[in-house]
């Protein structure tokens, strides 16, 4: 699984969130008590600061050819990866687009990349 983004933890399980102002918005993608659906497939609830347990921001880290990358999307066998080790040469070497001035990203092969894991802050 690849996550970038906000996690809260709510009756002890953990939803994808996004702030809204002192509260949170969390999602899932089943029908539940409180949730109100938003489209097929996704729902929501709106918590107040004192509902939930906790809240962190997660990102999939990983290796690609030896430099360091965090994982943004996952298409077949294909990760979208960004350069997280700030030497540009190193990111045009390695064939990377400046998606914007001074960050690089780039598809590698799933197969390719190594030692992934989320790093929670």
């Amino acid at each position: 699984m690849i996550r970038d983004g906000y996690v809260v933890t709510w009756q002890g399980r953990e939803y994808d969130a996004a702030p809204d102002g002192d509260r949170v918005r969390i999602y899932t993608t089943s029908p539940a008590e409180g949730f109100q659906e938003i489209r097929p497939g996704r729902y929501v609830r709106v918590l107040e600061p004192d509902e939930f347990e906790d809240m962190v921001y997660v990102r999939t880290l990983c290796t690609w050819r030896g430099e360091p990358f965090a994982v943004l999307a996952e298409a077949d066998s294909w990760l979208r990866l960004e350069y997280t080790g700030g030497r540009a040469p190193v990111a045009r070497q390695l064939g990377l687009e400046e998606f914007d001035y001074g960050v690089y990203q780039g598809w590698a092969p799933a197969h390719e990349v190594h030692d992934r894991y989320e790093h929670r802050i």
